[in-house]
């Protein structure tokens, strides 16, 4: 006899579009609680750098995965699997909905349809190598050669996401196949959820211009003072935490490296560069449910309704019907 599928809600889209203050208006209509898929939020302690949402801001909706590690620990998408899917089981044991908010396509996706990584053993050796490689010849020609043998990772991984870049490289070397096409065909597996995966998505210059915006109210709200007061809690470079986007430039600033200004301008360069990466990754999803804010005058109420109406069409919360109309 086939198993029920139980609900599962994802809201996700580029930095800076929106998802969060739409998340919690979702929730409330849904009975629902949220999960956050960041890989920064979940860090105490970086709170500007990663905007994260403020207590008062939750309104009372339950928040999960936010707040729960230090910057010293290790988190990638294995880690972010396991916690999520266990904290998924305990908003269903409550009766509630889990609604997945955040921007990390990959660890949406590693949830989504449960991708196994389990086949994927690594070599103390070669990592260590290729760890070589990025510290005496720097990032770009660890990424460089990730270009010839996976140029789709890539094109998805940021050079200075050394980590990511090596544990591509690794999976190459040790099983000759590219980790893009792994994962695409993860992918193709047929979701243990009855889900809705919606993209919130704006117009791009405006998108562009929000995403300025945001880093200078990081900076006024104290950024540079956060990162160096992770420094002095002694978090470096080459610690996961660190590689976040506002977090490697400003330390780039406080180690002498280059001026603020340079720094701010990388930031917010690199991070509309973030911005069109997420979008290039959404667009090769399947079963996405794309809503863009121009066609509903970017009013939330309206939005809302639009999730709504795809929701009930999808079969996920009718017993919602009256608070989705």
């Amino acid at each position: 006899m086939e198993t029920k599928k139980r609900p599962l809600v994802i809201l996700t889209g580029p930095t800076a579009v929106g998802k969060t203050r739409l998340s919690i208006g979702l929730a409330k209509s849904l009975e629902g609680e949220i999960i956050s898929a960041d890989s920064m939020q979940v860090y105490r302690h970086m709170d500007i750098g990663s905007a994260k949402i403020r207590p008062w801001e939750m309104e009372g909706v339950p928040h999960h995965l936010v707040d729960v590690l230090e910057p010293f620990e290790e988190f990638h998408v294995v880690r972010f699997q396991q916690m999520a899917k266990a904290a998924m089981e305990e908003i269903w044991g409550r009766g509630r909905i889990p609604i997945l908010v955040g921007g990390t396509g990959f660890y949406i996706q590693a949830v989504l349809y449960d991708i196994d990584f389990t086949e994927e053993e690594g070599d103390p050796k070669l990592r260590e190598g290729l760890e070589q490689i990025a510290r005496e010849q720097g990032a770009e020609a660890l990424h460089r050669r990730l270009i010839e043998v996976d140029p789709v990772s890539a094109e998805q991984i940021h050079a200075n996401n050394v980590k990511r870049v090596i544990r591509a490289l690794e999976f190459f070397a040790l099983t000759g196949e590219p980790i893009s096409a792994h994962n695409a065909s993860q992918r193709q597996k047929e979701s243990p959820y009855l889900f809705a995966y919606f993209v919130l998505n704006d117009d791009r210059k405006l998108l562009y211009q929000r995403i300025d915006q945001r880093v200078e109210e990081m900076l006024s709200e104290g950024l540079v003072e956060e990162v160096q007061r992770l420094r002095d809690m002694g978090c470096t470079r080459d610690m996961g935490s660190m590689q976040g986007l506002g977090y490697k430039e400003i330390l780039d600033y406080l180690e002498g490296r280059c001026t603020l200004e340079e720094s701010v301008y990388v930031l917010k360069r690199d991070t509309r560069h973030f911005a069109k990466r997420q979008l290039t990754w959404f667009k090769r999803e399947r079963d996405v449910l794309w809503l863009d804010k121009r066609e509903y005058g970017r009013e939330e109420e309206q939005i809302l309704s639009a999730m709504g109406k795809l929701l009930r069409e999808r079969g996920i919360c009718k017993e919602f019907q009256e608070r989705l109309l």
